[in-house]
């Protein structure tokens, strides 16, 4: 692979080359779930406070009352949630390379929400190994 394959990997502090930063969020007792225009403002604000760059969004609500289903595509990749407001559940990705660091935007989407209950965690995607092989998965 050459640099420009390469171009928004990113370094971790112990210098392995990875893809991106995956963050895996879970709210339980957060509001404002069944509000699209809101829910899309949040995950905009989101990722300008992550120094991500906005290409598009998208958010659908399922009807009053109901859940709401979306994503902020980024040149850093996305950001998605799904709600469930009837029980106070949300399920947020934030999937991010290059320079963007989505740990900043936890901390304000939690304002926005405010749940009750947050789980939080970090995958590093496309893990560059020595010897990098593909192959199918049948």
């Amino acid at each position: 692979m050459n640099n420009e394959q390469l171009d928004h990997f990113k370094f971790g502090d112990d210098g392995e080359r990875y893809a991106g930063d995956h963050l895996l969020i879970e709210f339980w007792g957060a509001k404002r779930l069944h509000e699209p225009e809101y829910i899309c403002q949040a995950l905009e604000d989101g990722a300008r406070h992550a120094g991500a760059t906005i290409l598009h969004s998208h958010y659908h609500h399922f009807g009053e009352g109901s859940g709401v289903s979306g994503v902020t595509v980024l040149a850093e990749s996305h950001i998605s949630i799904h709600t469930w407001p009837e029980v106070g559940y949300a399920a947020i990705d934030v999937f991010m390379c290059g320079d963007a660091r989505p740990m900043d935007c936890l901390e304000l989407l939690q304002d926005r929400f405010n749940p009750d209950t947050v789980s939080a965690e970090s995958f590093r995607r496309g893990r560059l190994l020595p010897q990098v092989r593909a192959h199918r998965v049948a």
